[in-house]
């Protein structure tokens, strides 16, 4: 992450001088967050319906898929999203992927992937997992893309709103600690969980 970029408190920023792009770069929370929540209830209901896993198998994988999305949440957010600007066009996709996001932190519009991003990713990943899982894709990507969709919800709430004065005030401060302190740090959001395993959290 670019060290000279500075949080702005208000604003937002082009991307793209192609009018369409730039709007389909932009997307209200709910659109991503009702497409990952109903192609997780299609998927359990083709789980159920069209394959022979115990209702254990499912409820396990499911929650397996939501852990995994965990991790992959840090990883992704660690080495892509701040992945080194060594030269201008990697320092351009960096900005263009994360970059914005750390210079517009309020920007609403930006808080989450466009919708075609989404239903293409969620398509590749259901390609992908079906490969290695088998039938148990069809309960293991459900738990993934609900916690996909969770970390959206939290992501878009500690941008939006103020801290709730409860445990979850946490999320809050480990998320404004990455953005406003230090770039490098904290990188989960949904979850402070690797962070710990992998020494990043806050000093």
């Amino acid at each position: 992450m670019d060290s000279a970029i500075k949080p702005q408190s208000k604003g937002t920023k082009q991307l793209f001088k192609n009018p369409i792009l730039e709007k389909l770069s932009r997307t209200h929370i709910s659109v991503p967050l009702t497409i990952f929540f109903s192609y997780a209830i299609a998927l359990l209901y083709w789980s159920i319906t069209h394959t022979s896993l115990s209702v254990q198998a499912t409820i396990g994988m499911f929650f397996i898929g939501m852990i995994a999305f965990t991790w992959v949440e840090y990883m992704v957010h660690r080495y892509l999203f701040h992945m080194g600007a060594h030269t201008e066009k990697r320092a351009k996709l960096q900005y263009t992927l994360h970059g914005v996001h750390h210079e517009f932190p309020k920007d609403k519009e930006r808080l989450a992937m466009p919708p075609i991003v989404s239903i293409s990713m969620a398509t590749l990943l259901l390609f992908l997992f079906r490969l290695i899982l088998g039938d148990l894709v069809f309960s293991f990507l459900p738990g993934f893309l609900v916690g996909y969709a969770g970390y959206l919800s939290i992501h878009y709430m500690v941008h939006a709103f103020q801290p709730p004065k409860n445990f979850l005030k946490v999320l809050w401060v480990n998320h404004s600690v990455h953005h406003y302190k230090n770039g490098e740090e904290v990188f989960g959001v949904s979850s402070p969980l690797w962070d710990y395993i992998y020494g990043t959290m806050k000093k």
